[in-house]
């Protein structure tokens, strides 16, 4: 079972004229499911602008697995989990809820920022401690197979 992010409904907006979810859309809910993750380790919109670190993606690996359409409601899910000193290395899922169904997964690889100098930081420790206890607390959880990154990290 993976570890719920986020639910999100889709609008007229999001759909193309094959009258389904357009790709840039799929991107912009994962990043919205993303946020929370990045909250719930202090590193999100609030730690960008009061400490000036934050996160920037630097690589992904996204699957369209199956159509999602106008009025359908997502959930988005972390499935997978890790860090080194200055990277993060996560999973997301998105499922079409009413049926449970996988619509799109995307892996992503990001570095911790400090925005004033624009340069690649370590994690403060308060970080890494909560990062550590959720993958402990999650790691039963995980799924990792598929995954294209797990030599990326430099433990």
């Amino acid at each position: 079972m993976s570890y719920h992010l986020t639910t999100k409904k889709i609008i007229n907006e999001w759909t193309d004229y094959n009258n389904h979810m357009n790709l840039s859309y799929y991107i912009l809910l994962f990043d919205m499911g993303a946020e929370q993750m990045l909250t719930k380790f202090n590193m999100g919109e609030h730690s960008a602008k009061t400490t000036k670190m934050s996160t920037m993606v630097v690589e992904t690996h996204t699957t369209y697995n199956n159509e999602v359409k106008e009025g359908e409601e997502v959930e988005i899910k972390l499935s997978f989990f890790d860090h080194d000193k200055k990277r993060l290395h996560y999973k997301l899922e998105m499922f079409e809820k009413s049926k449970n169904i996988l619509s799109a997964t995307t892996e992503v690889l990001s570095l911790y920022i400090n925005l004033n100098t624009r340069k690649v930081s370590e994690f403060e420790n308060e970080k890494v401690t909560i990062m550590d206890q959720f993958i402990k607390d999650n790691k039963s959880n995980f799924k990792f197979e598929n995954l294209q990154f797990l030599n990326k990290l430099k433990k």
